[in-house]
């Protein structure tokens, strides 16, 4: 087992993600993260909570093309799939990996499985080590489950249907001064019919889950696609992403919206009661104030519709996307509320004439630079052509040498003109 050490002046962070970590609303974040660390930044993946299942290596590799492709970072494996099978050399090649990583992603799987099978190994101190010495821990979905003072078995309550229960987490945010359990999928609405919010316990199983845990716990809700970055270095707490996140202590919670920097002693406990407030359990709606309270159904479908193609007019994706999933949760709420069938049934036809819409757009969008480019430069080359049988040659010359400073190449042939760009 690694041994711990005093913790140095240079301090590194933990990112916990409700979800979404291998999606487009994290690679800026990613970026970010990474950007410290210079061009020879060293990222790994960790495999374990996803060990037991027959694609880990196929999850392992998408991960590894997301980086790629869209981060722009190549990501190392350090494969821990089991505790019972895997050799003492694998494992110290996994530890070693890990040891060398100033960025260590761990991601979809199972959190019971995960925490079963790193308490018996040397990752836990070694991931508590790495960040302690300037790395950077990105825990996202089931590993966000892991790091805090207990973990939630999601599979063996939702999907087995065990009585309510936690098991002990690996508690890395103890060593930095957190007793919090921390919860993504916050806002999920996969469950249509039925509340899968809470990581998909439902709003009556949560309660009752939050009152088995001991006083002094707090509980760290997550929205998904949304990332809460605990900054030691700057001992500041930064959300990113498109969601909220929710620090509830007892009946009481604090809501941080995207964009907002706040003390890490707030996380540790070290705030006024008055900074408090006394909502429901479920938390408020996105961080755009997409609804309010008291609005007619029927005024929430037309304002998300309207922001939807206000998103859509400005470029914004994020208000795009709110605007979508802020619908999808409209029309789970209007169901679990009874709300009229008619209406439902018309806001899914919103719904899926919003989704179709976004679709005849982005197939609008030109597929490459000379596709975009093609209008503008066969204009040019008509006017260049006009030139050239009026025996205008120096102007003509004119179009080509511009052309040719925009990397954009002409070939003239005895019956057309072309044109490339120079790659």
């Amino acid at each position: 087992m690694e041994k711990g050490f005093a913790m140095p002046s240079e301090k590194g962070m933990i990112v916990l993600m409700g979800s979404g970590e291998l999606t487009a609303t994290m690679v800026e974040v990613h970026k970010e993260l990474l950007g410290q660390f210079g061009s020879a930044a060293r990222a790994v993946f960790l495999d374990t909570p996803a060990g037991f299942q027959l694609n880990v290596d196929q999850i392992s590799q998408k991960a590894q093309e997301y980086f790629q492709a869209h981060v722009n970072q190549p990501l190392g494996i350090a494969s821990f799939k089991s505790s019972d099978t895997i050799s003492p050399f694998e494992a110290e090649q996994a530890y070693q990996t890990l040891r060398e990583a100033d960025f260590v992603l761990i991601g979809p799987g199972s959190p019971s499985y995960a925490v079963r099978h790193w308490q018996p190994s040397a990752i836990p101190q070694i991931l508590t080590n790495r960040i302690q010495a300037g790395g950077c821990l990105v825990a996202a979905s089931a590993a966000a489950l892991t790091v805090g003072r207990f973990t939630l078995p999601v599979y063996e309550i939702y999907k087995v249907g065990q009585e309510l229960h936690w098991v002990d987490g690996m508690d890395i945010l103890k060593n930095f001064g957190f007793n919090l359990v921390v919860v993504p999928h916050w806002n999920n609405a996969e469950g249509g019919t039925h509340d899968t919010r809470f990581c998909f316990m439902g709003e009556p199983r949560f309660r009752q889950l939050v009152s088995l845990l001991p006083a002094d716990v707090s509980i760290l809700g997550l929205d998904e696609h949304t990332a809460c970055i605990l900054d030691f270095e700057n001992e500041e707490a930064v959300i990113k992403g498109i969601g909220q996140v929710t620090l509830q202590r007892a009946e009481h919670q604090i809501v941080f919206k995207t964009g907002d920097r706040f003390s890490l002693e707030v996380l540790r406990g070290q705030v006024n009661a008055g900074d408090w407030a006394q909502p429901p359990l479920a938390p408020d709606d996105s961080a755009a104030d997409l609804t309010a309270a008291d609005d007619a159904f029927w005024d929430q479908i037309h304002r998300l519709e309207a922001l939807f193609y206000e998103g859509l007019d400005t470029h914004e994706a994020e208000k795009t996307t709110n605007a979508l999933l802020e619908l999808d949760r409209q029309i789970w709420r209007a169901q679990h509320d009874l709300e009229n069938e008619e209406f439902i049934i018309q806001a899914r036809d919103t719904l899926r004439e919003l989704i179709a819409v976004l679709g005849t757009r982005l197939a609008a969008v030109p597929h490459s630079e000379t596709d975009c480019l093609a209008p503008l430069v066969n204009q040019l080359l008509a006017v260049r052509e006009t030139f050239r049988r009026q025996k205008q040659f120096d102007a003509a010359d004119a179009i080509r040498d511009s052309l040719q400073r925009a990397n954009i190449t002409i070939e003239d042939t005895k019956t057309e003109s072309r044109w490339r760009l120079i790659s």
